[in-house]
């Protein structure tokens, strides 16, 4: 019976791997923002991998804000909370509030059943790189990393590549450093997030979604960094609503 729980296991976690080393879509980080995007895009009918670091996924949404599991949307974004299924609260004119771990869960599972395979424990280190084009991204287990180990990684080929790593927007970072390109930022370079403006930062995290190299877009948090615009705080409709917005960008690529 061990044995066969073992095999049980490799068997089908190798074929899901196999079957996704080439992809339409790979997402580096798996926060609201990219959640909602890998859903759209499954959804449209495209092969989307996810990768993340930490052993689960959601980002920053589980824990609210202060680990007070409540989050706040504005009115703007609230009509995704209806096609998910979550439940909300009115607050006031302007803002509903629901539960971080409810609604975290809900894009997990969203995401999943609609096809989005995630990868746990795997972090992104760098990109494939050519012809002037991100094609795919490189990928080694977390814990390799963090121990410290000298132990080469795997490539996985994308024709999209987005980077939703929060604040560090790690992957924009890397593909600017190791290559000497010029991004589609103002300073052609990652900019850095700003300090927290919460109007300014839900809006010009969707007005900064989008492409900024061939092959490379932007989403979430990882837009403002690169554009340095301002962090927002602990109200997540701009991220959705970045989600939304960066799938439909992709859609009409791929098209």
């Amino acid at each position: 019976m061990d044995l066969d729980i073992t095999r049980a296991i490799t068997d089908s976690w190798f074929l899901r791997l196999k079957e996704n080393l080439s992809v339409d879509v790979a997402i580096t980080g798996t926060g609201p923002s990219g959640l909602i995007a890998a859903l759209k895009l499954a959804e449209a009918g495209y092969k989307v991998s996810m990768f993340e670091s930490k052993l689960s996924p959601g980002g920053g949404m589980w824990g609210g804000a202060m680990l007070f599991t409540s989050i706040a949307i504005q009115n703007e974004a609230v009509y995704l909370l209806d096609e998910l299924g979550i439940p909300y609260k009115r607050y006031n004119d302007s803002l509903v509030t629901c539960d971080s771990v409810l609604a975290t869960s809900a894009l997990i599972y969203k995401a999943s059943k609609a096809g989005v395979l995630i990868h746990n424990g795997m972090r992104v280190e760098d990109v494939v790189f050519g012809d002037n084009r991100i094609s795919g991204v490189v990928v080694n287990w977390a814990t390799i990393e963090k121990e410290g180990l000298h132990v080469d990684p795997l490539s996985f080929r994308a024709k999209i590549v987005i980077d939703a790593t929060g604040h560090p927007c790690d992957i924009s970072e890397t593909v600017a450093k190791k290559n000497n390109i010029t991004l589609s930022t103002p300073t052609g370079k990652v900019s850095g997030e700003r300090s927290m403006n919460v109007c300014e930062g839900e809006a010009e995290t969707v007005k900064n979604t989008k492409e900024i190299y061939p092959g490379l877009y932007v989403c979430g948090m990882a837009a403002n960094g690169v554009f340095g615009s301002p962090r927002m705080g602990p109200i997540f409709g701009g991220m959705l609503l970045s989600g939304e917005k960066v799938a439909k960008l992709i859609i009409e690529d791929l098209k």
